[in-house]
């Protein structure tokens, strides 16, 4: 490896479903094709995730197992390491050698800051702060409350998926910190376009909870199911099958959408394994969704990497608009909305030209969201190359 020495911390094994495994994989994947000598290491200890349960688990060998059966299959085998809070036991790689890696590392990727960081990750190496979920930090920032604070301090360098942070259409100042916008890298040649599906798909949560923020007297949701509700009537207006893979968890919220046209499929094994996962994004005709409340209302200009998945696969993508239109074409392939009358609209574009759409698709995907460019950028601005 000619490139610099990586280190991403990430989430994948804790939370071992396919969406947060592909983020990952896309920027391992895309670090090592620009020559840099990567390894991935989760070593908060934070109990593990039990997709079964929905709850946190009693223990991480299913977890472990997830993630080892990942690593390999990506040629990542030898360059993971996962540390079991629970029972205080290393697997994939011992801990000594991941203090070796921390102080030869160039530069620690903290994807998605889920990792709160120690002196042993400190020593000499740039650490990048990869936020997948702006406003939150910094409407806490400007909130002045100081754990916040004491979190982006102890990084190098914040990157940020809200693309108009800092700028006059975002309406959240940014304070204190400076931001280096980015957007969620992709690999093309892991998505292989198809024909034309059946349905406009998306895999979500009907509701998150715990991560509201009031902010000038005004409560932001970290929630989708306001915004999906107030879009609840664009299937049976468009006039072409919708499917979610969501499980809300309430039969009353399962009959108001099918009511309105919503088919709901069990998003578990789609979420179980990345080929699954892969499989159901590729067998849709598009992707059709809404974003959170806290990414839509302030302008944030988020982008989500599901969406790009979708894209790389050649599907289009209808979603709702979080101010990332004024970054991106749109039009073709991504189509933005902010109202159900602009999202019928949109709907109703692609299946009346799904080829064209779906190449432009494909062709934005290659253009904003790959991974070397992205990727390759970000180690720029870190002065990493």
């Amino acid at each position: 490896m000619s490139g610099p020495r990586v280190v991403v911390l990430g989430i994948a094994g804790q939370y071992p479903l396919a969406g947060v495994t592909w983020q990952a994989i896309h920027y391992l994947v895309g670090l090592r094709a620009l020559g840099c000598d990567v390894y991935y290491v989760e070593d908060s200890g934070a109990p593990p995730y039990d997709p079964a349960s929905g709850g946190v688990g009693v223990a991480a060998a299913a977890n472990v197992a997830y993630l080892a059966d990942v690593m390999r299959r990506f040629d990542f085998a030898g360059r993971w390491a996962y540390w079991d809070g629970l029972a205080d036991r290393w697997h994939g790689r011992d801990p000594a050698v991941v203090r070796a890696l921390y102080r030869s590392a160039d530069a620690i990727f903290n994807l998605c800051g889920a990792t709160a960081l120690r002196d042993e990750h400190r020593q000499g190496a740039t650490i990048c702060y990869v936020e997948t979920d702006p406003m939150y930090e910094q409407m806490r920032v400007v909130n002045g409350e100081e754990d916040a604070v004491g979190f982006l301090a102890a990084h190098d360098v914040l990157f940020t998926y809200g693309a108009l942070l800092g700028t006059p259409s975002c309406r959240v100042p940014v304070e204190r910190f400076a931001w280096v916008p980015t957007r969620p890298p992709v690999v093309p040649a892991l998505w292989r376009p198809g024909p034309e599906g059946r349905a406009f798909t998306s895999v979500a949560t009907w509701e998150n909870k715990g991560k509201d923020v009031v902010f000038r007297g005004e409560t932001y949701h970290w929630s989708k199911h306001r915004n999906f509700l107030a879009m609840i009537d664009v299937p049976r207006a468009s006039g072409v099958p919708f499917e979610l893979a969501m499980d809300p968890g309430d039969d009353r919220v399962r009959a108001e959408l099918a009511g309105h046209g919503w088919s709901l499929v069990d998003p578990r094994p789609i979420s179980a394994d990345v080929d699954a996962y892969r499989a159901y994004v590729g067998a849709s005709r598009g992707e059709f969704t809404v974003a959170k409340d806290i990414y839509v209302r302030p302008r944030s200009g988020w982008f989500s990497d599901r969406s790009v998945c979708f894209l790389a696969a050649g599907r289009p993508v209808v979603t709702q608009d979080t101010g990332f239109s004024e970054c991106l074409p749109t039009g073709e392939g991504l189509l933005a909305f902010a109202t159900p009358e602009e999202a019928v609209g949109a709907v109703r574009a692609v299946a009346a030209d799904w080829p064209r759409h779906a190449r432009a698709a494909r062709a934005l995907a290659e253009e904003h969201f790959a991974a070397d460019r992205v990727i390759g950028a970000m180690l720029d601005a870190a002065g990493l190359r």
